[in-house]
Formats: C-alpha cells, structure tokens, sequence
C-alpha cells in the first residue's frame, strides 16, 4: 500500500518519497517476499485524490494490474494479486486484462473484487454520486459471474496448435456466455484461453451481509478486517456454514484477516517504532478512523470511548462496513478509548507491536483457533517493515510447523492448496 501501510510510513522510511511511483522499489518487495516463499504481492487500489488528499502518496497510486504485470518478469513463483473495482469497471476489459497477466505469470495471477466505498471516485466516471451499498453489491454478484463466466469460455485443450494438421483452436471447446442481465450483456468468448492455473484465483474483501454473500458463493480466498480473535472465529465459521449451504466445499474458500505487525528486536524498540510513525502521521490516523466509522472528527475525545451509539445512528452510512463493524467490536469487547483504539487498530485491522516471537504467537493463535487460514500482511512501512517479518518472524513460524519452507507448486492456485476451476463452460 503506497510506501506503507502506516500514514506516516513516508516521512520516517528513508528513501525518497516518489519511490511508489518506481519498479524497482516493488520488485526489490517482490523479491524480499518471495526469498521467504511468502504466496503473493497483493496491491491494493484507488481511483480518487481524497482519501490522502494529497497529504501522502496514495495507497493505490500506480494500477495494479500493469504493476503486477512487470514483476511477472523480475519473479517466478510469488503470486500476483490485483485490487480491482467492480463499482468502475467492465467485466469484458477486466477479465482480459487479469487473464493477461495470468499467462504473462504462467498462472500466478489473482483478482481482488472490490466494490468502491469513497464517494468522490463517482465524480471521475461522470456519476453524480456513488450508489447506496447494496446496489454495488447488486452490481458486484453480476460483474464476478460475468467475468468468471469469461475465463471459462475456453475449456481445457481448446488450444491445440496443431501445426502438421493445420489446427489451431478447437472450436467446439469455445463457448460465447451470451450474457444479458440487469447490468450487463456480454456476448463472449474471451480472447485468450485458459492459463496453466485455468484461470486468475478470485478474492474477495467485503464483511457486509452482501459481501458475506458474494464471498460464499464466488471467493476462493476472502480478504477482511478483525481485530478480535472472537470476531475472527465467528466470521471464519460464518463464511464456511455460508459456502457449504450453497454446495461448496468449506475448504475451497480461505479466510485472511489483514495484520499489522510492528516488529523490533525488544519491545521497545517496537513501540519506539511505532510512536515514531505515529508522530510523523499527526493526526491522519484520527481522521481516518473518523472516515471508516461515519461521525466527524469532532466526535472523537482521543481519552473517551468511541460514540457507538453515534455511530450505529448513522443510517446513511455508505462506506466499508467491516471496517467500522471490526473497529466497534473491538472498543466495545475491550473497553478502549479512542486514543488506546488508535493503538491497536492499524488502518482497520489489527495490529501487534512487538518482537518476532509475539507475532509469531498472534498468528500461531489465530491460526491454530480456526480464525484465520492464513494472513494479508499489511506492513507497516516499506520494505523495512517487510524485512522485519520475512527475518525475524518466518523462520520461528517455520519452527512451529507453521509456514513453508519451499513453494509446494508453480501457479498461486496450487500453492494455496486450491483446485483448479471446472472443465466445463459457465453461463452467469
């Protein structure tokens, strides 16, 4: 996320601060996660100036997908995850541009299927205003069947280049998906046939009523925010019950909470770390929260609880609603004040400062629960912060049983233990 995923990630590293805008600063992460055979690269994504309000660089600057696409080059066996928005975008364009990169990797590619939640992205698409949550979900559901329905357009062997008998495709293994719904009507097939992993690994990141749902019936792995081991659970179960009811294996669909470890070689020098961000970050955290959970900066006291009752009065919330519901569990399971919030509450997910062996536990203990299957590492600056992890808390996760030592196979979808997608066409 930009330089970091800490707001103030961009004064305290050293570097300089135009180095989200430069390849080699994402292939020398690249590089760093896959020596630790860490699955993916996951970027994340934004369409609009206001969530940094050119105050640091934007978590989301560079697009995705053409980043991910040039360190297919400089890597051979990480993943390759792309945030895109299906609230501005057409399935038609988005599945060929996410397939491409998943031949270009030779099947490490992965799509994160967000639906937009800042209201000022409508203005850059000539929409007046962005649309009430439950219609970008509605929207949501269509687009991932659309372009789902695309990458299986081709079944497996479609392309035979046969060049002795003059064969280049199979045609009867070609479908056109002919898809005419509320939304969206895309005739099909796709341009390029299936990858060598069939096609990109589908993620999802939504904790909603609607976002569970599409999660359960489409998602392969679900990005979310949980800041407690007791949300985490119940949100893990939820899912799987979810996915299982709907005729799926529980074990095709894996949950990754966001974490964001602040690591040092004692404690202290943790949460000197961690201060120090802070205090290069002024008061960005605040506002932020302020934005995920729907009140004014006013409304927070830094020594006072969050204003629950404000917040849940906010019907017109239209914003992440796994952000605010996991920010106002954990206040009100702990007690917290805003400022002991801010703590612990990294950008919305949680966050443990501290050695390498008080991450390690952390994970070990939402992993061993059933919380979590595994981790999106939100790390806190860039690549110091990333360093920190791959030296100091892989190898203890290693002693524990806990985390690979090699790649296990050559496409994402295999290193994450998932199957490949069915040999037949689908028609959403």
């Amino acid at each position: 996320m930009g330089l970091g995923m800490h707001l103030g990630a961009w004064r305290h590293r050293e570097g300089a601060a135009t180095d989200y805008l430069d390849l080699d600063y994402y292939t020398e992460i690249a590089k760093v996660a896959e020596d630790a055979k860490l699955h993916a690269v996951f970027l994340s994504d934004t369409l609009a100036l206001s969530e940094e309000n050119l105050q640091r660089p934007n978590l989301g600057a560079l697009d995705p997908v053409v980043v991910l696409s040039a360190l297919a080059a400089s890597t051979s066996r990480i993943g390759l995850i792309a945030t895109s928005s299906t609230t501005f975008n057409e399935p038609y364009n988005l599945a060929r541009r996410l397939a491409s990169l998943d031949q270009l990797s030779r099947g490490r590619a992965g799509w994160n299927a967000v639906t937009t939640f800042v209201p000022d992205v409508a203005a850059n698409f000539g929409t007046a205003a962005l649309a009430e949550h439950d219609r970008r979900y509605e929207q949501a559901e269509e687009f991932v069947d659309v372009v789902v329905a695309l990458w299986r357009s081709w079944l497996d062997g479609a392309l035979v280049g046969d060049k002795a008998g003059g064969v280049f495709a199979d045609p009867a293994r070609v479908h056109p998906i002919n898809h005419a719904g509320d939304r969206f009507t895309v005739r099909g097939p796709l341009t390029l046939p299936r990858s060598p992993q069939g096609h990109p690994v589908l993620v999802q990141a939504g904790s909603s009523e609607r976002g569970r749902a599409l999660a359960a019936r489409s998602a392969e792995i679900v990005f979310t925010a949980q800041n407690t081991l007791a949300a985490a659970w119940e949100f893990s179960r939820d899912l799987k019950a979810r996915a299982q009811a709907l005729g799926r294996d529980p074990d095709d669909l894996k949950v990754l909470p966001g974490i964001v470890p602040i690591v040092g070689s004692t404690r202290a020098e943790a949460q000197h770390r961690k201060a120090e961000l802070d205090r290069f970050a002024g008061d960005a955290e605040l506002v932020k929260l302020a934005v995920r959970v729907g009140v004014p900066v006013s409304a927070l006291d830094l020594d006072k609880p969050l204003p629950v009752e404000l917040i849940r009065a906010n019907t017109e919330f239209n914003a992440s609603h796994g952000f605010r519901d996991a920010a106002v569990r954990l206040t009100e399971e702990e007690g917290l004040t805003v400022r002991e919030l801010l703590y612990r509450n990294g950008g919305g997910h949680l966050q443990v400062v501290g050695t390498a062996e008080d991450v390690a536990d952390e994970l070990a203990t939402w992993f061993t629960s059933g919380a979590a299957d595994g981790f999106n590492l939100m790390i806190d600056e860039l690549p110091s912060g990333l360093c920190r992890f791959t030296d100091g808390v892989v190898p203890l996760l290693r002693e524990r049983g806990l985390f690979q030592h090699d790649y296990t196979g050559r496409t994402l979808r295999e290193n994450l233990g998932l199957r490949p997608p069915p040999d037949t066409p689908e028609n959403p």
